[in-house]
């Protein structure tokens, strides 16, 4: 059975309840999860698994397993191991979360003001990345940094949408990442939404507003190849 991952629904929820499921080598599998895993460019989720006793188990990172259609959390080397069947208390790392729902969104907007083919992206608390087949000479820190505080300050709300998959091959113009194609098979693609601004297939984490983004400084530009001109960017506080 499928994991159900409520950070779809709500991505602010801090802590939840689950039952295990199964304990892999791997890691260990609930029945449901606020963990994001990594995917999308998005580092997984790091934080605790609390037992009835208030014991602790440290997560230090988050997978997707296709093969078993589930969301293992990865505990450290000689960490308790919970049983089948146990219901504990997650608890994500808060802090270091909303960091990327923040830089996530962001990329967002970047993808908006450099308008290119996007051919790979990352995203890590402390800063994240989009690369585009773009040339160099096109790439001003200024410029992008200016635009895109400029729309983090219109302040505009954030919104989930669903169409079906035959609605996504008809508008081909909504993918802009190269390298990864939106999830298909479930019959329906999730958007994320920037009214005025911005509509592309995602899955990741984000906020409710771009105000919540912050500031943004553009932290370097590069050469990655042939194709990539990488533009990173940081939050400011």
């Amino acid at each position: 059975m499928a994991t159900e991952l409520l950070f779809r629904d709500d991505a602010y929820l801090q802590t939840a309840s689950a039952r295990v499921t199964a304990v892999h080598a791997q890691g260990i599998e609930l029945e449901r999860t606020i963990f994001y895993p990594l995917g999308g460019g998005q580092v997984g989720d790091s934080g605790f698994l609390v037992r009835s006793s208030g014991e602790r188990i440290a997560v230090v990172d988050t997978r997707r397993d296709a093969a078993l259609d589930a969301v293992l959390h990865l505990t450290a080397a000689g960490a308790p191991a919970p049983e089948p069947g146990e219901v504990l208390t997650l608890a994500i790392d808060w802090p270091r979360r909303h960091r990327l729902m923040r830089l996530h969104t962001a990329l967002h907007l970047m993808s908006c003001v450099v308008v290119a083919p996007v051919t790979g992206g990352n995203i890590a608390p402390d800063r994240a990345r989009l690369d585009f087949d773009i040339d160099m000479s096109l790439l001003d820190a200024q410029r992008i940094e200016r635009e895109m505080n400029a729309l983090i300050g219109r302040g505009i709300a954030t919104e989930t949408v669903w169409i079906s998959d035959d609605e996504l091959d008809a508008r081909p113009d909504l993918v802009k990442t190269m390298s990864v194609q939106p999830p298909r098979g479930s019959g329906r693609v999730r958007l994320l939404r920037i009214a005025g601004i911005d509509l592309q297939p995602c899955g990741g984490t984000h906020v409710r507003n771009i105000a919540e983004i912050g500031g943004i400084r553009v932290v370097r530009i590069r050469n990655e190849g042939r194709r990539n001109r990488r533009v990173e960017i940081a939050l400011t506080d």
